[in-house]
């Protein structure tokens, strides 16, 4: 028998181990979770924070009067678990250039936090021709002035380069002070403590009038034009195979000064037109467009359903869904509380009923309120949801048309932040927007990273709502008017969300409160 010294048999052990470990190491990765930042904050912010997961980017965007050189973080929350190489919490950092952020588990993720920072700037003299143009990057401004202008003595009328309060000047070039044009005038400005030097340039102008920007949209024409401000000021249009011009009425005409605008309605789809600026005898510069088309929105009847289980989903079975709803989130504690009905405006087909009720066993539960959007469900967050809010989109609407059929109840739950609203009747809310964020919008309705979408977001290119809090008695037809923020920037996706209860999001609401909604459509003339 041979029998083996300790010494001898921890020898022979050692590759046997070692080997086992290498097959391992081999056989059982890493799990590869993508770790995300899910909330952000920043005190003396102007809107909510936007979140880009897919591209690991985040901006937070400041108010005037807040110094982006000392940029204070009010909430800062990222993927459970995950280590963070910057603790942001409580901390000032300088955001004028990207803040990089890690977060690791498992592997590494690099975020890019930046900020953007929306100031309101002007400069403006007496008699000037048209808007001044503001070279933020340059740090130039720009101005015209008639040539029978004596460029050595101008008016400022009014000014403002940099945030109210936060800003000095020198020279002081304040409103009513008398300025020599004839050269530029060299400004340095000193905004929270850093100094800026900027240059102002005025130019005389032959041209009395001048068009300066016209949007095609689908029906309608943007215009824009410059002209003295004491002047007649105007449009005129035609096709572009016609030879006549047509005046635009004055009563669309909006004037700021020497710039002024209209909306010019009831033109054809897929069709080149030329727009000029008028001012009392002078003609501007013609400028061609073409208008885009329009189009339906997609199964707005509601009049395809199919069960999956316990969630009523707003589409044909086997279909493309382009409508969602919370119903995957309310079937995990009860039944589906949007569903088909009968009760339609004109007695045909279905129409989509949307309850706000309370789900769960007991006490046990949360409120749920029946909501139906464009978008798609993305999965449930325990006991609340993750939602994608939005459907790609080109083209700009005036309007959303339907019907609705409303009924609220007193509101008998409300979170924390709307307990002033308990006992008061229900409101129920329809709203769209366009947005020309690179994603949809992400809605988290959990407490702990709530994210709702933000009508002032600097992504947001038009939005508008219809809020009722009392019975219709009966079917009206509704009209949702989008509010642009900019007739030139083209939408990425287009949003249209409807609410029993307005602050569901907050789980707020009263049980029973019930809206029916029907037909609906988009409008893209005035």
């Amino acid at each position: 028998m041979i029998r083996f010294r300790p010494a001898y048999i921890a020898l022979l052990l050692i590759p046997a181990l070692t080997l086992l470990q290498g097959c391992i190491d081999n056989d059982i990765p890493y799990p590869r979770i993508q770790q995300d930042i899910i909330s952000l904050a920043v005190a003396g912010e102007s809107a909510a924070a936007s979140i880009d997961n897919k591209n690991l980017r985040a901006t937070v965007y400041l108010g005037e009067q807040t110094d982006p050189h000392k940029v204070r973080f009010t909430d800062y929350a990222y993927t459970e678990g995950a280590r963070s190489s910057v603790d942001l919490l409580g901390n000032t950092y300088n955001l004028t250039s990207p803040l990089k952020v890690t977060l690791s588990l498992y592997q590494d993720y690099v975020w890019t936090i930046t900020a953007e920072q929306q100031i309101e700037r002007y400069f403006t003299v007496l008699g000037q021709i048209g808007p001044t143009a503001i070279d933020v990057a340059g740090r130039r401004v720009v101005l015209y002035v008639p040539d029978s202008f004596d460029l050595h003595d101008l008016t400022i009328e009014s000014v403002k380069l940099g945030p109210k309060d936060n800003t000095v000047m020198a020279p002081d070039l304040s409103a009513g002070t008398r300025f020599d044009g004839s050269s530029p005038v060299k400004v340095r400005l000193t905004v929270f403590g850093e100094t800026e030097d900027w240059t102002i340039y005025v130019d005389q102008t032959k041209a009395l009038v001048t068009t300066t920007a016209a949007d095609a949209w689908v029906n309608v024409i943007w215009a824009y034009g410059a002209g003295p401000a004491d002047a007649v000021n105007g449009f005129q249009y035609r096709q572009a195979s016609a030879t006549e011009w047509t005046d635009v009425p004055a009563s669309l005409i909006q004037s700021d000064g020497g710039s002024f605008k209209a909306a010019i309605p009831h033109l054809l789809p897929l069709t080149e037109y030329v727009v000029r600026a008028v001012s009392d005898d002078n003609i501007g510069n013609e400028i061609t467009v073409r208008t885009g088309v329009g189009a339906p929105l997609p199964d707005a009847s509601f009049d395809q359903w199919w069960l999956d289980g316990k969630v009523w989903c707003p589409w044909a079975e086997g279909g493309v869904s382009w409508w969602d709803t919370g119903n995957t989130g309310a079937s995990t504690l009860g039944q589906s509380n949007v569903t088909p009905s009968d009760n339609t405006p004109n007695g045909t087909g279905k129409s989509a009923k949307l309850e706000t009720r309370f789900v769960g066993i007991g006490a046990i539960g949360k409120l749920a309120a029946g909501s139906i959007y464009a978008g798609t469900f993305v999965k449930v967050d325990g006991t609340n949801g993750i939602l994608d809010f939005g459907r790609p989109w080109q083209a700009r609407p005036t309007r959303l048309r339907g019907y609705y059929n409303y009924t609220p109840a007193i509101i008998n739950y409300a979170s924390s932040e709307f307990q002033h609203l308990l006992n008061r009747p229900d409101s129920c809310q329809i709203w769209v927007a366009l947005t020309d964020m690179d994603a949809p919008c992400q809605i988290r309705t959990n407490p702990k990273n709530r994210q709702l979408f933000d009508k002032n977001a600097p992504g947001v290119i038009a939005y508008g709502e219809l809020v009722r809090g009392s019975d219709t008695g009966g079917w009206q037809e509704l009209q949702v008017d989008f509010k642009y923020n900019s007739t030139s920037r083209v939408p990425k996706y287009l949003l249209v969300v409807a609410a029993a209860s307005k602050y569901g999001d907050y789980f707020t609401g009263g049980t029973g409160s019930t809206l029916y909604i029907d037909d609906l459509s988009l409008d893209y003339d005035y």
